[in-house]
C-alpha cells in the first residue's frame, strides 16, 4: 500500500512536534571527521549529535508532508541505532500510517499503552524536549550568566539547562567563549536540586570535573565512561547538603538514551556524545554549571556586572599585601570553615602565610570567576596566588557570599 503524502493522513502524528519541526532549519549533523580506511561491511562509529540530527530531519520531513522520505530516513536510522527507542517509536508511527491514519505520537495498541504507558509518556517528553532545545537556540555569541570570567586554563566549560534537558559545551579561546556543541541529557528521577544522599535528584550549582574514569573499570551501566564532579562543593556543605558520586556518564549498550528524568542524580548522555566530551574537556579545570534554567547574556554585560566584584578582589589583595591580619580577616565570614577548621583555628595558618609574604604584592594568576545565585549570591574564584618576585605559588579556590552590600569569603582552600 502506498504511503499517504497528504498532511491530513497523519491526523495528530507527533502532536504539535511537526508544527515545531517544520520551522526548524535543517538539522546540522556534526562535521565529518577523517577516519582510516575500513572495509565496506564495517559501519562507521556513530558521531556525537548525529542520531539526534537525523531524528530532527525526520520530524522536519513529516512536517513538510514528505512522508516517504521520512520513512526511508527513519528506517536507516533505526538500522544504525537499533537501541534508539525514540527513533523506533517514530519509525513505528510511519509504518502504521501505511495502514491507517495515526491518531497521536506513539500510536501503539491499547494493550501496549497499558503495559508501557510510562515509557511511552517518557518518550513523548523526550521528543518534546529535543525539539524545544533545538527550536529555542541561545542567542548568537551569548554565554550563561554564571560565566563571569574564564581564564586561559579553563580551555572548555560546560553548562546544563535541566528545563531543556540540554548540556552545552563551550570552548574558551583568544576570541572568548564560544558554544561548540550541545546534547540531550537525562537527570535525576526526582528532578533537580539535590539535598540529601539517595534523593535521586541532580544537584544545582557550580562544579568542576575531578577525574576521568576508565570505562574498563566500570560496569556496562555507565557506557562509554564517566566524569565525576565535585559535589558536594563547599557551598553545598555549608548548607548541609549530602550525597556523593555525581557523574557525567553514558548509557548501557541496550540504551541509546535515557528518559529525561531517569537517573539516581547523575547527568547521563548518549555514548557518542559523552565520548566527544571526554575527548575534549580537561580534568580539574573544566567548570560544570548545572542550572534549572540558563540565562544567556552578552559577554560585555557580564563584565559590566562584574566590575564591583573586581574592586572587592583588589581590596582583598591589598589587605593581604599589607600584612595586617586584622584587616585581612575583615574579608571573611564568622562561620568561615576549611578542612574542619573554624576561622579562629585557621587564623594562625593565615598569619604564617602573611609572615612568609613579607608584605609583597599578590598576583592572582589565571583568575576565573563563576557566579551562582539562588537564595544567596555567591562567587567561585580560582587563581594562582603568586607573591611578587616569586615564580609560582599555590592554586587556590575561594567561595564568596554577598551579605548586604558586602562580599565575604566563607571558604578558601588550596587545590594545587
Amino acid at each position: 500500500m502506498n504511503l499517504p503524502t497528504a498532511p491530513a493522513a497523519f491526523g495528530q502524528l507527533l502532536l504539535a512536534l511537526c508544527a515545531f519541526a517544520v520551522l526548524l532549519p535543517a538539522a546540522a549533523a556534526p562535521p565529518q571527521r577523517k577516519a582510516a580506511a575500513q572495509s565496506p561491511a564495517r559501519k562507521p562509529a556513530p558521531r556525537d549529535g548525529e542520531a539526534e540530527a537525523r531524528l530532527i530531519e525526520i520530524y522536519r520531513l513529516i512536517g513538510q508532508a514528505r512522508t516517504r522520505d521520512a520513512l526511508a530516513k527513519a528506517e536507516r536510522l533505526v538500522q544504525d541505532h537499533p537501541n534508539f527507542s525514540l527513533a523506533q517509536l517514530v519509525y513505528g508511527d510511519l509504518l502504521t500510517a501505511q495502514q491507517r491514519p495515526v491518531r497521536a505520537f506513539g500510536d501503539v495498541p491499547d494493550t501496549a499503552v497499558r503495559s508501557a504507558g510510562q515509557q511511552l509518556a517518557e518518550l513523548r517528553e523526550e521528543s518534546q524536549l529535543r525539539i524545544r532545545a533545538l527550536r529555542e537556540r541561545p542567542p548568537a555569541g551569548a554565554v550563561p550568566a554564571q560565566f563571569v570570567q574564564l581564564s586561559a586554563k579553563n580551555r572548555h566549560a560546560i553548562a546544563i539547562d535541566s528545563s531543556r534537558a540540554r548540556l552545552y559545551l563551550f570552548e574558551n579561546g583568544p576570541q572568548g567563549v564560544k558554544l561548540v556543541a550541545d546534547y540531550y541529557i537525562s537527570v535525576g528521577k526526582a528532578g533537580i536540586e539535590k539535598v540529601v544522599e539517595g534523593d535521586a535528584r541532580t544537584p544545582l550549582g557550580v562544579y568542576y570535573i575531578t577525574s576521568n574514569l576508565d570505562p574498563k573499570t566500570l560496569k556496562d551501566f555507565y557506557g562509554a565512561g564517566a566524569l565525576p564532579i565535585n559535589y558536594p562543593n563547599p557551598y553545598d556543605a555549608r548548607r548541609g547538603k549530602t550525597g556523593r558520586g555525581i557523574w557525567l556518564h553514558g548509557t548501557p549498550p541496550e540504551q541509546f538514551a535515557r528518559a529525561p528524568k531517569a537517573t539516581d542524580g547523575c547527568v547521563v548522555l548518549a555514548n557518542p556524545d559523552l565520548e566527544r566530551i571526554i575527548r575534549t574537556v580537561e580534568v580539574r579545570t573544566t567548570p560544570v554549571v548545572i542550572a534549572q534554567s540558563l540565562r544567556w547574556v552578552n559577554p560585555a554585560h557580564v563584565q559590566t556586572d562584574h566590575r564591583h566584584f573586581k574592586d572587592v578582589l583588589q581590596a582583598w589583595r591589598d589587605a593581604k599585601a599589607s600584612g595586617d591580619v586584622g584587616r585581612l580577616l575583615s574579608f571573611y565570614t564568622p562561620d568561615f570553615a576549611v578542612n574542619g577548621k573554624t576561622l579562629a583555628q585557621w587564623t594562625p595558618l593565615l598569619q604564617v602565610e602573611l609572615s612568609r609574604a613579607r608584605g609583597r604584592e599578590i598576583e592572582m594568576k589565571d583568575l576565573s570567576v563563576l557566579r551562582w545565585t539562588d537564595s544567596a549570591d555567591t562567587m567561585v574564584v580560582t587563581f594562582g596566588e603568586v607573591a611578587a618576585g616569586a615564580r609560582s605559588g599555590p592554586v587556590k579556590r575561594q567561595y564568596w557570599v554577598r551579605q548586604g552590600p558586602q562580599w565575604k569569603i566563607f571558604y578558601e582552600g588550596v587545590i594545587g
